[in-house]
């Protein structure tokens, strides 16, 4: 079940998120509940897959700010470190990433399912 605690012992910030939902527990919660039905992270890997940096560069971009404006640490620390990469014009090293934010994006998708 999707809960405060159940967050922070994920490894999210939920002082800074709950903080940029003004202190709204609900709304905090929706907001995570959007983040773990989106899909773009499925879609990131497939951009990958097929050599397209450049969307996949915006996609990871785009989930980069999704899960920092949710203190989501665990997802937005190797996505902020792909999205540079990415920048670059490079694909070095983001397999590894790309295996995080999947391994990271199902530990969510646990909790939220719980």
């Amino acid at each position: 079940m999707l809960t405060l605690n159940a967050l922070r012992e994920y490894g999210a910030d939920v002082k800074e998120g709950l903080g940029r939902c003004m202190n709204n527990e609900a709304f905090f919660l929706r907001m995570v509940g959007m983040a773990v039905r989106d899909d773009k992270i499925e879609a990131l890997d497939a951009a990958l897959k097929q050599g397209d940096l450049k969307g996949a560069f915006e996609l990871a971009h785009a989930l980069k700010g999704m899960y920092a404006n949710l203190s989501l640490t665990p997802l937005s620390a190797p996505l902020s470190e792909i999205t540079e990469i990415l920048r670059a014009g490079s694909d070095e090293g983001v397999s590894a990433l790309m295996n995080e934010i999947i391994l990271q994006k199902q530990k969510l998708n646990s909790i939220a399912a719980d």
